[in-house]
């Protein structure tokens, strides 16, 4: 029988500082695209890529991502004898066969001292990682991962990285792979050689940064424990994988489709973009919403 993936992880510990004040006292994975919180978004995606036990890591004041997640047989009750049966579908979320745990960065030590706190729970199982800051968009938004799960099984790899191609001039933002490939094909696996965090400007050694969701073998644990920090004392996910890449393993990057598009959530302009691109696409006021900006579209 073939072995399934069902554990996921989400990391949410950041500190979301590049949109304060908003995040002052609310966590930037709560924060509203269309109807429901960044995070949301990431567990519906992993629900339809079957993925069942989903660990969240937190840090401080992200209480309210918890709550989110945990039943409310009250609230429920409530909407059963209103008869309210829309927003109990909007509520689906909570009911079925997934399974939500949480555990708690204490501090701010990086992606990768994130990922390393659910070494137990993922045991000697592959897993999934994917931020919970970043939004999948496309007509099916778990297309992505349940292809990068079938040739992470397929290649016997130690890890499978989703990538997008970006701007030149901007791969100093990213981690960005090296492959064995001149010409990346979306949707086929791209030996990956090596990869750099943030690479300074012109010397990033492609334009394939790396796009927020990872399959990976258990072996990723083992690379993060014998990771040294960097100079801000973070363990960053990108020296681990290094760390597999140097050691022989098998590592590859898939890009994402054409119709597929990574929403990063982490600035205004991202987050601004992201709200109006969800909410145009609404299946309930989306129409409304594109009939609002048809109104002032003169005078913007």
């Amino acid at each position: 029988m073939e072995h399934s993936i069902r554990k996921a992880i989400i990391p949410a510990a950041g500190l979301g500082t590049r949109l304060l004040p908003a995040t002052k006292s609310h966590p930037k994975e709560m924060l509203p695209v269309g109807r429901k919180p960044v995070v949301h978004h990431v567990v519906e995606e992993l629900q339809a890529a079957d993925l069942r036990q989903i660990l969240i890591i937190t840090g401080r004041r992200k209480r309210s991502i918890e709550d989110h997640f945990d039943a409310d047989p009250q609230l429920m009750a409530v909407l059963e004898e209103a008869g309210n049966e829309r927003l109990l579908d909007d509520l689906a979320y909570l009911e079925g066969e997934s399974r939500f745990f949480f555990t708690r960065q204490s501090s701010p030590k990086g992606l990768g001292h994130a990922v390393l706190l659910a070494k137990d729970f993922v045991g000697d199982d592959d897993c999934v990682v994917a931020l919970g800051d970043s939004i999948i968009g496309g007509g099916d938004p778990a297309a992505l991962l349940r292809r990068m799960m079938a040739l992470h099984r397929e290649l016997d790899a130690a890890a499978v990285i989703a990538v997008e191609q970006v701007p030149p001039d901007e791969t100093f933002r990213y981690g960005i792979v090296a492959i064995d490939e001149d010409e990346p094909v979306p949707g086929q696996p791209l030996l990956m050689t090596d990869v750099v965090e943030k690479p300074p400007r012109g010397v990033a050694p492609s334009n394939l940064a790396i796009a927020a969701r990872y399959v990976f073998a258990p072996s990723i644990f083992s690379a993060l424990e014998r990771t040294l920090p960097d100079r801000r004392g973070e363990l960053q996910l990108t020296d681990a994988i290094r760390l597999l890449l140097r050691a022989g393993e098998p590592v590859y990057a898939l890009m994402l489709s054409p119709e597929q598009k990574r929403y990063d959530v982490g600035n205004f302009e991202s987050y601004f973009q992201t709200f109006i691109d969800f909410a145009l696409a609404d299946e309930r006021y989306g129409y409304l919403v594109r009939k609002y900006i048809k109104s002032i579209a003169y005078d913007l």
